[in-house]
């Protein structure tokens, strides 16, 4: 966790912050560190940038669920239309 926060440039107390908002929920090692996955980390980053501009800790976690569920949204959109684009009839003259 130390680790993590270093690399982030925040505290290990930030890191547990967003963990109990159930923002990420980082696996234990067999001595019960906390291992974070590179998404993980990119989250918190995240977080971070949000509390660094003065959004508080639990509206920033809000936020960046919703911004994860908009991008699969729109990712699923995007696969629909690329199924409907290809399963429709050519129109030839």
């Amino acid at each position: 966790m130390g680790r993590a926060a270093a690399m982030l440039g925040t505290t290990q107390g930030f890191l547990r912050a967003i963990g109990e908002a159930r923002l990420i929920t980082p696996l234990r090692s067999e001595g019960g560190h906390r291992r974070y996955s590179r998404y993980q980390l990119r989250i918190a980053a995240r977080a971070r940038e949000l509390v660094d501009q003065g959004t508080p800790i639990e509206a920033a976690c809000r936020i960046i669920i919703l911004e994860d569920q908009l991008e699969e949204a729109q990712r699923i959109n995007a696969e629909y239309r690329r199924r409907g684009e290809s399963a429709a009839p050519s129109a030839s003259a």
